[in-house]
């Protein structure tokens, strides 16, 4: 073996990651919301929660991926602890799956259908597809299928350059002898750990442990401690994730950590107290793809039936580890973490926004109150609630804008663009709050009061802001777009009404029954009421425009309007409503 052979295992391990990588992003994306359906409702079961993470595993090829998402979710608040055992159990279990795949390329026949079955002859065909799909085609789910028949075909590619590569290394007596060492099952366990928290991935590792298996010089008693190993490594992924989020998530992670180590010391004295006694002839003998795939499997299969039964005891150990009179710390609910998957991450975020938007919503409504009786405690509730709110939207808005620069999905990207436009809404909703507010305070310190006609007008307009402000944020966070298309109609008829009670009021300052002092107040409420309706006329648009995949809101408008009889029946009916 020359040094160009070195180069071609490398190259070939390069493309296997890197095939793994792109396949497994394709394969998430293409689960879409899907996947954040399965994960977020997990049950307290650990059999239902061992299913559920070996499914998701299996498909996205990746038990680092899988325990990483959970621990996101546990530091999140949308899944506990004990929710999440399960799942990382079933992860180790369906991480095996692509090792099955792998050990494919060790078929033997001459049929046409054994031929088919191995990878060399079907990843050709299938990167064919790809390409195509992913070239040609528009449809995003399609293009996502096409990134992962690439993926897959990639991957297969690096892991036959590895083979090949390292074919020569069976004749090399010092190869055999390095891995009759490893034959202790300590060196074998830290070796394979050592590799997979390396790169990141119990798959790969497994992966390039079945292609160096082709050179016939690993023995099954060198692999099985190795494999071993491997589980323990991947660990490392979940426990760097854990740095920084609260306890539970660092439980989280302990808990795979734990599982891991226990069921390789496990198996290990279990296994050799057996090979001790019956003396298992198959450990001397060369182990290849299929035999891999074979103990792995049975590796992760015996160590969850081991272990599901004592999931309170791991959850116990966990608690013990980290215990609770730890120092308090601040939850953090969008966590960089959940950017594995980022469905989930939206969901957390339209979560949190409906939040932001009731905070903005209930400081209007304290504004408001301040006219009819100020309080100096309200006034001081509003001012909190703008600097809340405001928080609100650097937090949100921070984290929306880094999750913007992930790998998304057409429909992810333009729920990303709405919320971003949601939560500027939301935020100046409170600051003409915080205007309303200000208003009233000059008003109770000059002592200043309108006329019973300008109260009575004052009144129409804020029960038609109230109106529209619960429609439209029912709309955001019940994704209703029936009570959306109800928002645009009141909208304009509070456009009307402030243009007709403007009108009123010129009047009653032209015929001196109102101050001019108190003209500019009356002014400054009717502007701050109608800005407020025309964000929630944006917040309702934004849902509609996103439903229907178009951002162009102007034309949204200028269509809606010519919508016959539907808009022109809400907006008599709001007309009659509101008295204009």
């Amino acid at each position: 073996m020359d040094i160009f052979s070195v180069f071609t295992m490398l190259g070939g391990l390069a493309m296997f990651l890197y095939g793994m990588s792109i396949m497994g992003d394709g394969l998430e994306k293409a689960a879409g919301n899907r996947l954040k359906g399965i994960l977020e409702t997990a049950s307290k079961t650990p059999v239902r929660g061992f299913l559920l993470g070996m499914i998701v595993t299996a498909v996205i090829q990746s038990s680092s991926a899988t325990t990483v998402m959970v621990v996101g979710f546990v530091n999140s608040g949308i899944m506990k602890l004990s929710q999440a055992i399960g799942i990382i159990m079933g992860a180790n279990v369906g991480t095996t799956a692509t090792s099955w795949i792998l050990s494919l390329t060790g078929l033997q026949g001459e049929s046409f259908f054994i031929k088919m079955l191995k990878p060399s002859s079907f990843s050709p065909i299938l990167a064919v597809v790809g390409i195509i799909m992913y070239m040609f085609l528009k449809n995003a789910k399609k293009k996502d299928l096409g990134t992962i028949f690439l993926g897959f075909a990639i991957l297969m590619f690096g892991m036959e350059t590895m083979s090949d590569a390292v074919a020569p290394l069976k004749d090399i007596p010092e190869f055999q002898m390095l891995f009759t060492k490893f034959e202790n099952p300590i060196l074998g366990v830290l070796v394979g750990a050592g590799v997979t928290a390396i790169i990141q991935s119990s798959s790969a590792s497994v992966g390039i442990l079945q292609a160096l298996s082709a050179t016939g010089a690993i023995s099954l008693g060198s692999a099985i401690p190795i494999i071993l190993g491997q589980n323990i490594g991947t660990c490392a992924t979940a426990m760097i994730s854990s740095v920084g989020t609260n306890k539970n998530a660092r439980r989280t992670a302990i808990v795979h950590l734990y599982f891991n180590i226990i069921g390789t010391v496990s198996f290990l004295i279990l296994f050799y107290a057996l090979n001790a006694l019956f003396k298992f002839s198959f450990i001397g003998g060369p182990a290849n793809a299929f035999s891999i795939a074979v103990v792995h499997t049975c590796f992760n299969v015996v160590a969850t039936a081991l272990m599901l039964p004592f999931n309170k005891v791991l959850e116990k150990l966990a608690y013990m580890t980290i215990p609770e009179d730890e120092e308090a710390e601040v939850f953090s609910r969008l966590d960089e973490r959940l950017f594995e998957a980022p469905s989930v991450a939206i969901g957390r975020c339209h979560d949190i926004a409906a939040e932001m938007a009731n905070l903005a919503s209930a400081s209007m409504l304290r504004a408001m109150s301040l006219l009819d009786h100020y309080d100096p405690e309200i006034a001081a509730q509003v001012v909190a609630d703008e600097d809340a709110v405001d928080k609100y939207e650097d937090e949100l808005g921070s984290y929306l804008v880094k999750l913007s620069n992930r790998n998304l999905s057409h429909q992810d990207s333009l729920e990303i663009t709405e919320l971003l436009h949601n939560i500027g809404d939301f935020e100046r909703i409170s600051d003409h709050a915080m205007n309303i507010m200000e208003t009233a305070q000059e008003m109770h310190e000059k002592n200043a009061t309108f006329s019973d006609e300008a109260w009575n007008e004052i009144t129409k307009m804020k029960n038609a802001l109230q109106t529209i402000m619960e429609m439209a944020i029912t709309a955001f966070e019940k994704n209703d777009l029936e009570m959306a298309l109800r928002v645009e109609p009141l909208e304009d008829v509070v456009d009307d009404l402030k243009g007709v009670l403007r009108g009123r009021h010129i009047e009653r300052l032209k015929e001196n029954k109102c101050t001019i002092e108190l003209g500019f107040m009356f002014s400054d409420l009717l502007t701050n009421y109608e800005r407020v309706s025309d964000h929630c006329s944006n917040i309702a648009v934004s849902l509609l425009t996103s439903a229907q995949d178009n951002m162009d809101v102007h034309a949204f408008l200028n269509e809606s309007r010519k919508l016959e009889p539907e808009y022109q029946a809400m907006y008599k009916e709001y007309q009659a409503q509101f008295g204009v």
